[in-house]
């Protein structure tokens, strides 16, 4: 029984397949296009589905879209006719692609797939709670799912047992804390549905001023976490924008221009906005417990991946076990719509497996070492071969020991917003220099921006103040006190960014202004290539942390290929780069002759 899960047009494209229960392979369309959250109908990625199962569209029991389009529609066409005559200009960009190509999703997936088989259509939460519950280790769990908006819930309480899910309580649009996020998002001046993130990394720098103001103004909150919002502050319902000059007059002037200097202001709002957000979240946890009695918790949807407040949920120990969807947004869709075909439409057995079903989420493409080789003597790439696995690793942690910055592509692509130590860049956490380093010289982002650590799983307990696994970096919690470096009283006066470069721990690189790690632990079982270089590091310099972030630039989708790897790597001022089993320095390569602006194509500054 083979079922592929497609998620596509709003953005986060992507497709999943699972056969008998088992994740296959799953992938975002971005990262064969090469167009950061790409929406578009995902033909890569089901071409790579198709090809790790070794079978052709017609061999597919079912195709499963993770939400239903006419829903969605009547949603859209009751909030304009609500709104009229505001909206109409929205509503005319709207109407033809709808027509066209939304409202007839089973025959575009039949023609673009030139597929003969059963569509069908899951709603919108369901998806995003399949992909929570069903990869997870649990028998039994409550589900809790926040995002912006699917047909019309926002949020979702659900339970899941054996191989079904069933929603109980469910919060309607406009009434969303995903849409509150964004638009506070679009007001600090950053992208929708992509900063998010940032303005998250942004909070730390900030006072929490502005709270009282969302409370008394934007957002009437309930002890069970369901809440009104004051639209009039709002202009998403059918605008196209997402704030208005009465939000604007609230937050003491008009949103931020994109790019501009960022001021106390937006990190006053960024502090702001997350303490309402974990408020709002434990308030749904809580009252998700109280309402289903279980013991465990799933969390998905896109405000899952605000790892700030998910670490909250944790140490407020309202459930024994959190398990959260690593690909939380959009893209997970995919993989929750395959699995609520196989186990809800084919009522079919589930599969648990101890730690998760999930693989680490290491679900996507990968090259042989003889498809790297091939790559390398075409473009004529001057590189060191390495037979032993152990001696690359070696090697490995010394440069990054001294402080140089490593690309390293490894095994199968992540699925999901991170990279977990596959398509990732790396360096020496215990550096004082290497978070500004990697923000400006590799990155070339801002640099407010966190890193992430990756640590030996098991030495967390040592280095942070976390008793369990955190394998997907959705957990932050504080750098242990043994390990934190106290700032002086003149130090925490400092502005915002001027507490950026005061080393606060043991591993500067990876410790945010107020002593928190966004914490990506390492096991053999699931990643022994990247295990055994965290494992030499330690044993080198007796610190199992490292830098992990994403191998890409601002503003380019995470690499897919060693031709993306290569050229990622040669576009920065990283030191080595490690393809499989090659290592590559950057001292030994020719100039990299660019066809066209990247920077400008990806829209860097």
């Amino acid at each position: 029984m083979t079922v592929l899960g497609i998620s596509a047009f709003y953005h986060d494209a992507a497709a999943c397949i699972v056969r008998n229960g088992e994740i296959i392979g799953a992938a975002q369309e971005e990262r064969f296009s090469r167009k950061k959250h790409d929406e578009r109908f995902p033909h890569h990625a089901i071409q790579f589905c198709l090809q790790q199962a070794k079978c052709s569209i017609n061999e597919i029991d079912a195709v499963v879209f993770y939400d239903k389009p006419f829903l969605k529609f009547n949603r859209l066409l009751e909030t304009y006719i609500a709104h009229a005559p505001k909206g109409f200009r929205s509503f005319i960009m709207a109407m033809p692609v709808w027509l066209k190509e939304k409202l007839w999703l089973s025959d575009v997936i039949a023609d673009e797939l030139k597929y003969e088989g059963k569509v069908l259509f899951t709603e919108h939460h369901e998806s995003h709670a399949a992909s929570a519950f069903f990869p997870s280790p649990f028998e039994r769990a409550a589900i809790v799912t926040v995002d912006g908006v699917g047909e019309y819930a926002t949020s979702s309480i659900a339970v899941g047992e054996k191989n079904v899910i069933k929603i109980i309580e469910e919060q309607h649009f406009p009434h969303s804390l995903g849409l509150l996020y964004s638009a506070f998002t679009y007001f600090t001046g950053f992208k929708v549905n992509s900063g998010e993130y940032k303005v998250m990394g942004l909070a730390p720098y900030g006072e929490p001023k502005y709270v009282k103001t969302i409370y008394n103004h934007l957002v009437d909150l309930r002890d069970d976490g369901s809440f009104t919002m004051n639209m009039e502050y709002f202009n998403y319902s059918v605008g196209l924008t997402m704030t208005n000059d009465k939000f604007a007059a609230l937050f003491d002037g008009p949103a931020r221009k994109p790019e501009s200097k960022l001021t106390q202001r937006e990190m006053d709002i960024a502090a702001s906005l997350q303490v309402v957000t974990e408020n709002i979240m434990i308030k749904i946890v809580r009252h998700a417990k109280n309402i289903t009695g279980e013991k465990n918790l799933c969390l998905a949807g896109g405000v899952a991946l605000n790892c700030v407040a998910n670490g909250k949920i944790l140490r407020e120990g309202i459930f024994d076990s959190i398990w959260i969807q690593p690909a939380a947004g959009d893209a997970g869709g995919a993989l929750g719509a395959a699995m609520i075909g196989y186990h809800h439409y084919f009522k079919k057995e589930r599969m648990i497996v101890s730690k998760d079903s999930q693989k680490g989420s290491y679900l996507g493409t990968s090259y042989s070492d003889e498809e790297i080789a091939a790559f390398i003597a075409k473009e004529r790439i001057p590189h060191v071969r390495y037979d032993d696995i152990q001696a690359l690793c070696d090697d490995t942690a010394t440069m990054i020991s001294n402080e140089n910055v490593i690309g390293w592509f490894q095994g199968r692509m992540e699925f999901g917003p991170r990279s977990l130590g596959n398509r990732s860049i790396l360096g020496d956490a215990r550096s004082s220099e290497m978070q500004k380093k990697m923000n400006l010289k590799i990155k070339y982002r801002e640099s407010f921006r966190p890193f992430a650590p990756a640590v030996l799983a098991e030495h967390v307990s040592e280095w942070f103040d976390i008793d369990r696994d955190s394998p997907y970096m959705l957990l932050v919690a504080d750098v242990a006190k043994n390990k934190q470096v106290q700032m002086t009283k003149e130090q925490q006066e400092l502005w915002g960014i001027e507490k950026l470069n005061i080393p606060r721990s043991k591993i500067p690189a990876v410790t945010h202004i107020d002593y928190s790690a966004r914490i990506q632990t390492v096991h053999n079982e699931t990643n022994p290539i990247f295990h055994k270089l965290l494992k030499s590091f330690y044993d080198k310099t007796g610190c199992p942390v490292m830098v992990n972030t994403s191998f890409n630039v601002r503003g380019e989708p995470i690499v897919e290929s060693p031709s993306d790897a290569y050229r990622c790597f040669m576009r920065t001022e990283m030191d080595a780069l490690v393809l499989g089993n090659f290592l590559l320095l950057k001292k030994d390569q020719p100039e990299l002759i660019e066809k066209s602006d990247w920077k400008k194509e990806y829209e860097l500054d």
